[in-house]
Order: C-alpha cells, then sequence, then structure tokens
C-alpha cells in the first residue's frame, strides 16, 4: 500500500512536505515511502508503530520510557516518527543507554520532543512555513521548539542543536493522531 496524501494537497503541492518515492531512500536502501505506508490505521500511535517493523527501536524507546499509554490516549497528537534507520545514525550505544532505567526520563525528554499536540497534517505543516516566510516554529509536548522549513520538495526540522531530519514520508493516520516518519533523530538540546 502507497502513502496517498489528500487528492487535493497532492496536486496543489506536490506532495512538498516529503520526496518522491525514489528520493525516499535512506543509507540502508530502505524506501520510507514503504515504511509508511506499512503502517496501518488499524489503532492508535503506538499499534500503528507496533505494526511496523521499521518502528521496532521506537516501540522499544516508547516503552521503555513508559510512553506507551500516552500516545495511546485520546490525542490527537502528531508524532514525527524516526525510523530503525534513523536510531542507527545515534553514536553506538546510545540506544541501549537511554533505555536502561536510570534514564527513563532523559528518554522521555527525547521522545516527547518527537510529539507535537494536536493533529497537524502535511498540508498545514507546509502551510504554516510557507504563511510564516519560510519558516514555522513548532513547540513540542516537551516544552521546546523544532524548527520547520522547505528545502525543495522536503520539510527539514532543525533541532535545538541545530541538527537537522528530513521529513521522508507524511500523513500516516492513526485513530489518535498522525505519523510523519522522519530519517534522523531530532533531540531538545
Amino acid at each position: 500500500m502507497k502513502l496517498i496524501a489528500i487528492p487535493a494537497l497532492a496536486s496543489a503541492l506536490a506532495l512538498a512536505a516529503c520526496g518522491t518515492p525514489a528520493e525516499d531512500t535512506d543509507a540502508t536502501g530502505a524506501d520510507e515511502t514503504a515504511v509508511a505506508g506499512e503502517a496501518t490505521a488499524a489503532g492508535t500511535l503506538v499499534e500503528v508503530a507496533q505494526g511496523n517493523e521499521d518502528f521496532s527501536t521506537l516501540v522499544t524507546a516508547v516503552t521503555a520510557a513508559g510512553l506507551g499509554e500516552t500516545l495511546s490516549g485520546e490525542g490527537p497528537l502528531t508524532v514525527f516518527a524516526p525510523t530503525n534507520a534513523a536510531f542507527a545514525k545515534l553514536p553506538e550505544g546510545t540506544v541501549e543507554t537511554l533505555t536502561q532505567p536510570e534514564n527513563k526520563e532523559k528518554l522521555s525528554g527525547i521522545l516527547t520532543y518527537h510529539v507535537v499536540s494536536g493533529k497537524t497534517d502535511a498540508a498545514t505543516l507546509v502551510e504554516a512555513i510557507n504563511v510564516n516566510g519560510g519558516s514555522y516554529t513548532i513547540t513540542t509536548v516537551n516544552g521546546a521548539d523544532l524548527t520547520a522549513k522547505l528545502d525543495g520538495e522536503n520539510v527539514v526540522l532543525t533541532d535545538a542543536a541545530g541538527n537537522s531530519a528530513t521529513v521522508t514520508a507524511t500523513d500516516v493516520e492513526a485513530s489518535n493522531g498522525v505519523i510523519h516518519v522522519i530519517d534522523t533523530v531530532v533531540m531538545p538540546g
């Protein structure tokens, strides 16, 4: 199943929030659009992520941080979800260290930096970037900001440390929100 954006958005914005499927290949060769397409709206944000093996590291981290119930709640929420390949970009041992019980608070802070209150679809995000002069500040659930800009046809998020993540697939629906797939783990600072 291919990820399909709102038809009007697809024609009006040429799916500006993500690259074409041929451009969505990360360094490991996984097609990010296929990653998103495999996820289904069968349930909550957590259930959608659990249904896709390319989000297994994210699911492990959410469980270790004790955020499963929160992300399965009523919502709506928007999640910028890093894939396993995104987590693999972190320095060796980082995920293992963060998922230790003594690092639960730090891991929770990192994960909630990927979550925004409310449901923000690709069209709304691109419109906000354009209306705000090419840059839109997103306040995350943990209280820190991400900056969203367009780089060609791609939405790029810049974190507090100045690192960037590209949105590679958009509008993966869940019963309590929406997931946008990103190629890098963003850090609150």
